[in-house]
Parts: structure tokens; sequence; C-alpha cells
């Protein structure tokens, strides 16, 4: 631990914490401060003025990034006949109904997303103390409950990602790897910030965004000034 202890402070220099950098510098410091061996994944961390214990204000949704994350996303489709031979044929990893429901059961979880047909619904909420916690439980808001599961699967596969707020508000989410471009983590963010600023609750009062930082996995958060990313 001492190693990655002097490495993270090293990392830590180049930050200066109290200050809020444009996203272009928090870009090229974010990729600075990325010291680990493998290519760190980057995450966009949104602290939002919302109290999720009001339906309106508890943020679920999924947006498409661009340039993807970087990262191959596992896509399991719970979908009976047609719907899963259609789910494989876009790409999907793993496609059916009772036999992965029991997998599912049996602790079985070699997949990041999970897509299925409404019809399907009753039987997967039986497994939502299993699913619930992971974050794993397919919902209408994420887009994860369809019928148009080719498109879904697709869009999946292409680097969409789900975001949602926790009790406190903040919202995590990658943005993409430290090997990235900063143009391709740069439109990947905006495409974050503008989708949560659509979303943002009528009945919020005072500023909505209170705090946005971006960091690699194991480095320093990196404060970015808001103005500076639409």
């Amino acid at each position: 631990m001492a190693k990655r202890g002097k490495k993270y402070q090293e990392a830590l220099k180049l930050v200066d914490r109290l200050n809020k950098y444009s996203i272009d510098e928090a870009i090229e410091l974010v990729k600075k401060t990325s010291y680990a061996k493998f290519d760190a994944t980057v995450e966009l961390s949104c602290r939002l003025n919302i109290d999720t214990r009001k339906a309106e204000q508890n943020l679920r949704g999924a947006v498409s990034l661009p340039n993807g994350t970087g990262k191959t996303v596992r896509v399991l489709v719970i979908a009976k006949d047609a719907k899963a031979k259609e789910a494989l044929a876009a790409g999907a990893d793993y496609a059916g109904d009772a036999e992965y429901l029991e997998k599912i059961k049996e602790g079985w979880f070699e997949f990041d997303t999970l897509i299925a047909t409404p019809d399907m619904m009753g039987e997967l909420g039986k497994l939502g103390r299993i699913l619930g916690p992971k974050g794993l439980m397919p919902n209408p808001k994420t887009g994860t409950v369809t019928m148009d599961v080719e498109k879904t699967v697709k869009e999946f596969k292409a680097g969409k990602v789900e975001y949602r707020a926790d009790k406190t508000g903040n919202i995590l989410v990658p943005v993409g790897k430290a090997s990235f471009g900063a143009q391709q983590l740069k439109e990947n963010i905006q495409a974050i910030y503008n989708q949560l600023m659509r979303v943002k609750p009528s009945t919020v009062k005072g500023v909505y965004m209170l705090n946005i930082s971006v960091s690699a996995t194991m480095g320093p958060g990196i404060k970015i000034d808001g103005s500076t990313i639409a």
C-alpha cells in the first residue's frame, strides 16, 4: 500500500484541490495523474442539488457516449424465442429465458448490462433482491425494458451507459479510458453533462450542479468548472 500511496501523493501534487479547472485542463491533468499500470478508467462524478426521496428528483437514465467507454460490455437479454434470437443476431453475449433466470438465482453474473422484454419482467421481479443491489435490474427509464431488442443491444454494445443518482445526489459515470484522446474524453463528458442538464427536475431550487470532477482509477479527483463544458 505504501507504494501506491507514494504514487498517489505524487499525482496529488499536480492538482490544486481547491481550484476548478477548465474541461481541457482537467482532461490533461487526469491523463497525467493516471499512474495505474493498466489502462485506467476515467470517471465523471457529478454532485447534484437533488432530493432523491422525491420521485421526480430520483434521476435515472442512460446516455450514448459518442466514443464509447473503451470497455467490452457483456450484454444479457432475457427474452423468449424470436426475441432471444434477435438479441443474439444484434450482438448480445447471452439471450434466453428460464435457463438464464436459473443461472442468476445460482449466483451467475458474467454480464454488465441486463435487457429484458416487458413480458419477462414478472419473472425478473422475483430476482429483485439479487439484481437490485448490483444495479442490474432492467428499468424502462434506462431503456433496458423494451421490445426493440436489436436497437437496444447495439446501443449498449456501442457505449451507451446508465446513470443513477445515489441517496446523496451523486452520479458516477465512466467516460472512457486514460488512453483516449483528449477530444474523445471531452465529447463523452459533454454528452453526460448535457443529458443531466436536460433532465434537471423543475422542482430543484438554487444551484443544480453543485460539483463536477473527473478522475482516473486510483487517481485524485480534479474539479471542473461547469461553464467550460457545454
